[in-house]
């Protein structure tokens, strides 16, 4: 999922770090109708804070003067509204007394017409004044929300009336506090783990890896099985931070109807949440799940719940009996229950389904085909073709001196054809993270710009390769020099963008087997390359003569090469197979993500 969604609207992003704790700037404005923090979880029943002022009567123009106190809290948000409407907007403005603690903000029309906090620090005590409008209802109730810590809150604690002279009481208002927003249901603890018994016949499952059993640590897994006109879901992995999935119509983050069970201090929350564009979940205030449970054992979490086929009543809830993309995605929680960014791709299945259909078991994968794709073309480019031709170019020719193919000498048809292929290869490679991204990404660190760079000097070699000089000509030694530093140069600055390349969340191969591994095909290839220097400079010295106190070379180069053709030949067919090894070996961890 990228689940995950990763640009939320602006409301979306605003409403996740929402209200009060949720906002650690305190800047609050899109919960100023509702007070109720986007925090995933009900408000508590009983206040702990009260609020007082320091008269009961005003006439417009007066300063009342309003105090916030009680135990220790993070955050807050303080409005007056009309006693007999108090879902109308907030009334009259407010002046601050320390602008360290608190900031004023415009709720509706109405400039600096409700307080909060300015960080999450701690406080006991907070004094404002409000001032009367010129327009004020005849009373007027102060409302306040607290947040203690991320999940523990407090919506509209009712505070003193305040009346205009002369008003008559005003009718009893209908107090929205913490007991009449709370929309939570019971939650129970399951006593046994889940079991993967009706996969494919009863039930629709994910699992990963594929056939894994959730009861193990290792297992990633995901059910659904519809009762009636609701469906019931089980969602289980090796996580202590939380688990997620999301229902998608495609296979991007963004618009997406998500579910978390979030791991706060060894209890288990479980909400529903709302993924847009790339940020963080928006968790939803209102809880549409019911029959919750949750188990926590040995690092492995587990959730389930249900929830109705359709839900018209909830805005951004998915009916279950369409077809989507499932995501999948784990990740770490913070004190307080606050989530953070899966450090992996999340599981994302390779095609639509439809969950209340004909149950399936199936897989999926945490990395994009197209990504996949462009792994596996630039290793095969650059673990085999370039690494084989560079080979038969420095040591085979005086070994295939006389061979010869298409009417040019064998090793240069070889080293050609490799090194075209290799060009080929890495320019089908490179546009498929463009494709897959509709453009640059931002996420990759220096990974595209090696590779950008990588790109460029491929295509510089293969251009110098085709304006080279004759054998005798006056330039040929500068062409080589240049061909020779131009090629390392792609080579080693390859090798380095692989070992970026196998680490990013978009691909992720094993750690640390891949970093390893590549560390072995270096040294393989290193260890060839100068078994071959070794095994040249002996052939010459084979062949050297004392003669009038002179060394005297009594074969040229080529003919001293010529002597170790076979060894050469092993040596060749030996480097061959280890670096196909080598290739199967990434191939197969890249099939398997």
């Amino acid at each position: 999922m990228e689940l995950p969604g990763l640009a939320f609207a602006v409301w979306m992003f605003i409403c996740f770090y929402a209200s009060v704790d949720g906002y650690p700037s305190g800047k609050v404005r899109e919960a100023c109708t509702s007070m109720i923090p986007c925090h995933g979880s009900s408000p508590q029943l009983s206040p702990e804070h009260t609020i007082t002022v320091n008269g009961t009567e005003f006439k417009p123009g007066d300063n009342i003067e309003v105090h916030l106190s009680g135990p220790d809290f993070e955050g807050f948000f303080i409005q007056a509204r009309d006693a007999e409407h108090l879902d109308s907007p907030a009334v009259g403005s407010f002046m601050l007394v320390d602008r360290r603690l608190s900031q004023l903000l415009t709720c509706g029309r109405t400039k600096n017409s409700a307080v909060s906090h300015t960080s999450k620090a701690k406080k006991k005590y907070i004094k404002v004044y409000w001032i009367a409008p010129g327009d004020a209802p005849k009373h007027v109730q102060f409302l306040a929300t607290v947040v203690k810590k991320y999940k523990i809150f407090w919506v509209k604690i009712p505070g003193p009336i305040v009346s205009q002279p002369n008003a008559l009481s005003p009718t009893p208002p209908l107090h929205a506090t913490s007991e009449a927003v709370s929309t939570s249901h019971p939650v129970s603890y399951l006593s046994k783990p889940f079991n993967a018994s009706g996969c494919g016949s009863m039930k629709f499952c994910i699992r990963n890896p594929s056939n894994c059993d959730p009861e193990s640590a290792s297992c990633f897994f995901l059910s659904f099985r519809q009762e009636k006109s609701s469906v019931f879901i089980e969602m289980s992995g090796p996580s202590e931070g939380y688990l997620a999935f999301a229902l998608s119509r495609d296979q991007w983050m963004g618009g997406d109807d998500a579910y978390l069970c979030v791991n706060e201090d060894h209890r288990v929350h479980v909400s529903p949440a709302y993924l847009k564009g790339r940020s963080r979940p928006v968790l939803d205030s209102e809880n549409a799940l019911e029959d919750v449970s949750w188990r926590l054992v040995d690092g492995v979490l587990q959730c389930s719940f249900r929830r109705s086929i359709r839900l018209p009543a909830y805005k951004g809830r998915f009916n279950l009996d369409a077809t989507y993309y499932i995501f999948l995605a784990d990740g770490e929680a913070s004190e307080g229950g606050l989530i953070h960014k899966h450090r992996r791709q999340p599981l994302i299945t390779n095609g639509i389904y439809n969950v209340t259909g004909l149950p399936h078991d199936i897989g999926g994968s945490r990395s994009p085909r197209l990504i996949k794709a462009h792994g596996a073309l630039m290793f095969v480019a650059w673990i085999t073709t370039v690494s084989i031709g560079v080979l038969v170019a420095r040591f085979f020719k005086p070994v295939w001196s006389h061979s010869f193919l298409f009417g040019k000498e064998m090793w240069f048809q070889v080293h050609r054809m490799l090194m075209l292929t290799t060009v080929t290869l890495t320019s089908i490679s490179f546009v498929l993270p463009f494709i897959y991204r509709g453009g640059w990404s931002q996420q990759a660190g220096f990974h595209p710009y090696l590779g950008c760079t990588v790109m460029a000097l491929t295509i510089f070699q293969a251009l110098m390769a085709g304006f080279r000089p004759s054998r005798h000509a006056p330039r040929r030694q500068l062409f080589n020099w240049f061909h020779w530093s131009t090629g390392t140069t792609a080579r080693i600055l390859a090798v380095v963008t692989m070992f970026l390349g196998m680490d990013l969340p978009a691909l992720d191969l094993p750690d640390p087997w891949d970093t390893y591994t590549m560390i072995g095909f270096v040294a393989w290839h290193v260890g060839i390359d100068v078994l071959l220097e070794i095994h040249s400079y002996c052939l010459v010295r084979k062949v050297e003569v004392i003669e009038d106190d002179r060394v005297q070379i009594l074969q040229s180069l080529t003919s001293a090469e010529a002597e170790g053709r076979l060894f050469k030949q092993i040596v060749l067919a030996i480097y061959i197979c280890g670096n196909v090894v080598f290739l199967i070996a990434f191939l197969a961890a890249i099939s398997q993500i």
